[in-house]
């Protein structure tokens, strides 16, 4: 079976496998301004899809909901209106509501999926104290191809991590290379080069990128990603959306 992504901008993208439809980290918001704390965070392209857009889902896969990028005010609001919304222990206590917060490596079951939650460091080594709990997920299910969604995560090591545990055949992966004053500007999610490593480590044969434009912050674009994947022989790996593109991988 197939696994068919929508990507809608940012890291927001519809995923359709075994018949289960989940939404990552939904930004409905318009372009423009997004402070926070003493920084903003600038949204330079409207999302392709809009909450109608999307239709029901069955869940929302979220990393994180510390940052607007990775969920913006129409996105909290939209999280009232889903069944089940994964994410971190401590996220799950702030959103409330249809939240269920996952420990690294803790499961559970959306219709014929099983959802495990796997690490992310969403920047260097010591980055948590600062930005927070952030998590990834892997998809699995009989007959279904295994899928890791990266979330905000910088870390090749804890890609190698997850790669012990699962044999993943289609990664989506939050590139970009975010960076802000943060840690002198060190990227906060994967560079391109990095998309290519974690590529390589998991074996997977398909890489879907997100998170790698419509934010000021996010440093390396498609062009980046085409280069690095071209350069390391692995451009037929590389499944490169449009916003509003459908693809079945």
């Amino acid at each position: 079976m197939t696994f068919g992504i929508t990507f809608s901008g940012g890291p927001t993208a519809l995923l359709e496998l075994g018949g289960v439809r989940l939404l990552t980290d939904p930004t409905f918001d318009p372009p423009g301004d997004h402070p926070i704390g003493e920084r903003v965070l600038v949204k330079t392209e409207d999302s392709a899809l809009t909450e109608e857009a999307v239709g029901a889902v069955d869940a929302v896969l979220l990393s994180h909901d510390q940052h607007p990028d990775n969920l913006d005010d129409r996105g909290r609001a939209y999280l009232a209106t889903v069944p089940l919304t994964l994410i971190t222990p401590s996220g799950a206590e702030r959103l409330g509501g249809t939240a269920r917060g996952l420990e690294p490596w803790e499961s559970t079951q959306v219709g014929a999926l099983t959802v495990t939650a796997v690490p992310a460091l969403h920047g260097p080594a010591g980055a948590a104290r600062l930005t927070g709990d952030v998590t990834g997920f892997v998809l699995t299910g009989d007959g279904l191809p295994t899928v890791y969604v990266s979330g905000d995560n910088a870390s090749v090591g804890l890609v190698r991590e997850i790669a012990e545990r699962f044999r993943v055949d289609i990664a989506v992966l939050f590139a970009g290379a975010a960076r802000t004053p943060l840690f002198d500007g060190a990227p906060l999610t994967l560079t391109s080069v990095d998309a290519v490593e974690a590529a390589k480590v998991l074996g997977a044969a398909k890489v879907v990128p997100l998170h790698f434009r419509g934010w000021g912050h996010f440093s390396e674009g498609p062009d980046t990603l085409r280069e690095a994947f071209d350069a390391a022989g692995l451009a037929d790996r590389l499944v490169l959306l449009e916003p509003g593109q459908r693809a079945e991988v």
